[in-house]
């Protein structure tokens, strides 16, 4: 297994990491024995990097996670993120919890349905605008000096975020949606990580799972699927992103290789300081995400891809207009 090192400090992990969320939420056709095999069968192939979060199932993910993994805790990083709060009569309503209390209590009840004594990797999930973010990293903070951390990281903030925490404590790795669909990373946020030392861990890589080609109309995604309410995945929006799949598997049927490989492949081409967490619950899609790693892109590999995926390519907005007003105004819809 390839391996790289997580910003300029921290810890070094499999090129390639496993997003856990879908095996707990959001994705329909859940299977906590498929879901376990294939954390088992990541580990056989090499991924040492697990990141999962408090609010996936509502602290289910966390669960199920640790429990698996706790065997082979001293061979593996476990991440997972605090920050967005689900109502619990509710869930599909949420707000954002940055306050230094709730920082310290988010972790302890982390700690507890993981079954660990420290978080490697502890990430803000969302910038809490009410809270300054120098109040969040610097409680954030405390729980390293308190040994309940080893790493902290933040999610889907701005260069100028980035920044401003990074005053406060090293910040290790920031984790963003980055793919062919959904360059806004590039915009400065990748940058302000190479000035800082920061490493970028890019989620959703795949476009939650629309770049792979498999996704070919609207009804295939079955009635619990929250991709329903996604504006890419709507009306002409999904018409629109659809020909642009046409192009990734006309390019991947080319390089010998599926979709999904090539859109893999090209998010590890855009430089060693990233570590993209494909998010899957079977092991045959385990599998096949890691073959992006045995695809070599050449410069004229990326140039056609970049050709066909320019920045904006994608129709529609990343999420639903009450999730996406948390995002940084830099991921906003351009021009659509």
């Amino acid at each position: 297994m390839e391996t790289r090192k997580l910003g300029r400090q921290g810890p070094t992990v499999s090129a390639l990491g496993l997003g856990c969320m879908g095996m707990s939420d959001f994705y329909a056709g859940r299977d906590d024995a498929e879901s376990e095999a294939t954390l088992l069968h990541a580990l056989e192939r090499g991924i040492t990097f697990f990141d999962t979060a408090d609010m996936y199932g509502s602290g289910a993910n966390e669960t199920l996670v640790g429990r698996v993994l706790k065997p082979h805790r001293a061979n593996i990083v476990l991440a997972t993120k605090f920050g967005i709060v689900r109502d619990p009569t509710d869930p599909q309503k949420r707000g954002i919890n940055g306050r230094p209390e709730y920082v310290r209590q988010a972790c302890e009840a982390s700690l507890r349905r993981l079954g660990v004594d420290v978080i490697d990797l502890y990430y803000l999930h969302r910038l809490d605008v009410q809270t300054p973010i120098e109040d969040t990293v610097g409680a954030m903070a405390e729980l390293v000096r308190e040994g309940k951390v080893r790493f902290l990281g933040l999610s889907e903030v701005d260069a100028d975020t980035l920044r401003r925490a990074s005053k406060v404590h090293p910040i290790t790795a920031l984790q963003s949606e980055y793919s062919l669909w959904s360059r806004e990373p590039e915009d400065g946020v990748l940058q302000a990580c190479r000035e800082l030392g920061v490493g970028f861990v890019p989620y959703s890589p795949l476009g939650r799972g629309f770049l792979t080609g498999q996704i070919k109309r609207f009804e295939d995604l079955a009635q619990d699927d929250y991709r329903r309410f996604s504006p890419r995945f709507q009306g002409e929006n999904f018409t629109r992103n659809l020909e642009l799949v046409g192009h990734i598997e006309r390019l991947a049927k080319e390089k010998g290789c599926t979709p999904a490989q090539l859109a893999l492949a090209w998010v590890l081409a855009q430089g060693k300081d990233l570590v993209p967490i494909p998010g899957t619950k079977r092991r045959k899609y385990l599998d096949e995400n890691l073959g992006a790693l045995e695809v070599t892109l050449t410069d004229q590999d990326v140039a056609a891809i970049n050709a066909v995926a320019p920045p904006g390519v994608a129709a529609g907005g990343r999420y639903p207009p009450s999730m996406q007003s948390s995002l940084p105004k830099a991921s906003q819809p351009r021009g659509q």
